[in-house]
């Protein structure tokens, strides 16, 4: 079912969506991958996939998937769709309503192991390496053009490509900091941080949280807390950063052999000590509540994401900033990433789906997903449309971190998953039961150690 139809109308619904059964997961015993590679290698040389060849023949109906339910973003893309739809008739695409009851990836993995993958899939992007590796996207260096490459922001290109190659876009991106109330920082005697090469250090920031409970904020701090939970991925975006920032990492960078050594080794057992230090005291807000903490005034602290921005600012207007993540002491390190576009497998026309790819990153569409969502534009162009993230914006922060190197990809390894797992296991038990560091640590990298053996460290694959 994954073969692009033309001239005979939108195919029907894949029946692991009509049938809603539990598929097997993702077959990863077949195909090999490489390492994640850096945005700049092999991306502008790349051209060798023949995903596009720059013909549409007839009239090319495609599918796409799309992970939200009902939400801004998923109103905002169905109306882009009918725009599109409306605009042309070469290229007819259907926007396919998936089932709220099922999380998103296990659908994904359900659909790959029976052939049902859509002919433009939405995937978190951290999921791509898997995805790439066992053989489930198709390449698509061949369907963006230089002066797209060019447009979409480093980070952009970085998240989607795996083993040299591109395999996924986005059509926005994430950011993440510090949110904070300066009024009450000033009150308090804080300083407050200027930007990327100004941000507290973790000592700093102990003592800070310290003054501000002396000040009368009982819980001065919101870590998110709340979703310190397993198959949550905030925890692996959130705090990845604090192991990075102190020198420690989740797994062997580079060749992700092993995680023994890095992930519980002295950098990151030090960073998590001192979140968990942190906990223990009283500074952070407990992981047992709601998410209203800064909202309601109980911290006036906040390490988290974009998506908080329009909330935070409403109800402080004129008294909200966003600082950069405390340096563990090798600078200030952020996340990056969030969900991107890529084409499954199969024989849909390649070059219809760059068509509605090229419309969904037109400056003009990126910002209105942007304005939609509140994430952060994916392309230059769209981020001059933005009073918020442009030059002298609000979140402009956030650009700075992602164009300046500041924001870290989480591991580009098909391995992934089991990272990901491990380490939102891992950090629930350090946080909220408050169990040993290292020994926590220990756990997790057995877990991930034990993965890569199950795949023979995921070896590269031949071929595109």
């Amino acid at each position: 079912m994954k073969a692009s139809q033309r001239n005979n109308g939108p195919r029907r619904i894949p029946r692991i969506l009509a049938s809603g059964a539990l598929g097997a997961a993702l077959l990863l015993a077949g195909c090999g991958g490489g390492d994640g590679g850096s945005e700049g290698d092999g991306e502008r040389t790349a051209r060798g996939d023949t995903t596009c060849d720059g013909r549409i023949e007839g009239t090319a109906h495609i599918t796409v998937w799309f992970h939200a339910g009902p939400s801004g973003e998923y109103s905002t893309l169905r109306r882009q769709v009918e725009d599109f739809n409306k605009a042309q008739e070469q290229v007819r695409v259907e926007l396919v309503t998936l089932p709220e009851q099922r999380p998103y990836n296990e659908l994904v993995l359900s659909a790959a192991a029976s052939g049902d993958l859509p002919d433009l899939l939405d995937f978190d992007g951290p999921r791509l390496y898997s995805y790439a590796w066992s053989g489930e996207l198709r390449p698509m260096d061949s369907c963006v053009s230089d002066s797209l490459r060019d447009d979409l922001l480093p980070s952009i290109r970085r998240q989607g490509t795996y083993a040299g190659r591109l395999y996924g876009v986005g059509t926005f991106d994430s950011g993440m900091g510090l949110y904070v109330r300066p009024s009450v920082l000033k009150a308090a005697g804080v300083r407050v941080p200027r930007g990327i090469d100004d941000a507290w250090t973790a000592e700093e920031l102990t003592g800070i949280l310290r003054t501000l409970r002396e000040k009368g904020h009982p819980t001065p701090l919101d870590l998110g807390l709340v979703h310190a939970r397993p198959g949550e991925e905030w925890a692996t975006y959130g705090f990845a950063p604090a192991l990075w920032s102190a020198g420690g990492d989740l797994i062997e960078p580079g060749t992700f052999r092993t995680a023994d050594g890095f992930l519980n080794g002295p950098e990151s057992v030090g960073a998590l000590t001192t979140l968990q230090n942190w906990v223990r005291e009283g500074l952070v807000e407990p992981g047992k509540g709601d998410e209203r903490a800064f909202l309601d005034g109980r911290s006036v602290m906040s390490w988290t994401g974009h998506w908080w921005y329009p909330d935070y600012s409403e109800a402080f207007p004129d008294d909200v900033a966003i600082v950069p993540l405390p340096d563990f002491g090798e600078g200030t390190v952020t996340g990056m990433g969030s969900w991107q576009w890529g084409i499954p497998v199969g024989d849909a026309d390649g070059d219809a789906v760059r068509r509605f790819l090229d419309y969904l990153l037109t400056p003009e569409q990126v910002h209105r997903m942007t304005t939609a969502n509140g994430a952060v534009p994916a392309t230059n162009s769209a981020v001059k449309l933005s009073s918020k993230y442009r030059r002298g914006g609000a979140e402009h922060l956030f650009i700075e971190q992602l164009r300046n190197g500041v924001a870290r990809p989480r591991p580009q390894t098909p391995a992934y998953p089991a990272i990901t797992d491990a380490f939102a296991e891992a950090f629930r038990k350090i946080m909220i039961d408050r169990a040993p560091v290292r020994a926590t640590l220990d756990e997790a990298v057995e877990a991930i150690d034990k993965d890569l053996a199950a795949h023979d460290g995921y070896p590269p694959r031949s071929g595109p």
